[in-house]
């Protein structure tokens, strides 16, 4: 099983980047998938999540209207729209995969129900 995070970079107050996530050797679309971050000093807080068929996401209210998760089941991929960056968005950026009875519907926001985890990729917002 492998996650393979990637698109972070150093970007102005106000940019946009898009990360990518991809995945290989599990069942890709069984697995809900989720974005994590952790800024130094903190926690691993959820970013996003999305189901298996990629029709239900959720956000933070921090992230709403700002962030857009999509997943491309054929290319086993998901990716991160990131919009108007904050410098307090400046973290590492994790990609993890869960399955559960639900997760083709019903992803989850719990970094304790995720199974496998990437390795991050770090996003720095500053000028």
């Amino acid at each position: 099983v492998q996650l393979q995070a990637s698109g972070g970079g150093l970007v102005q107050p106000g940019g946009s980047l898009r990360l990518s996530c991809a995945a290989s050797g599990f069942t890709f679309e069984s697995y809900g998938i989720g974005w994590f971050r952790q800024a130094p000093g903190k926690g691993r807080d959820v970013v996003s999540c999305i189901s298996g068929n990629g029709e239900n996401t959720y956000y933070p209210d921090s992230m709403k209207g700002r962030f857009t998760i999509s997943r491309d089941n054929a290319k086993s991929t998901v990716y991160l729209e990131m919009n108007s960056l904050k410098p307090e968005d400046t973290a590492v950026y994790y990609c993890a995969a869960h399955r559960t009875l639900f997760s083709f519907t019903t992803p989850s926001r719990n970094r304790n129900d995720y199974d496998y985890w990437g390795q991050g990729t770090l996003v720095t917002v500053s000028s």
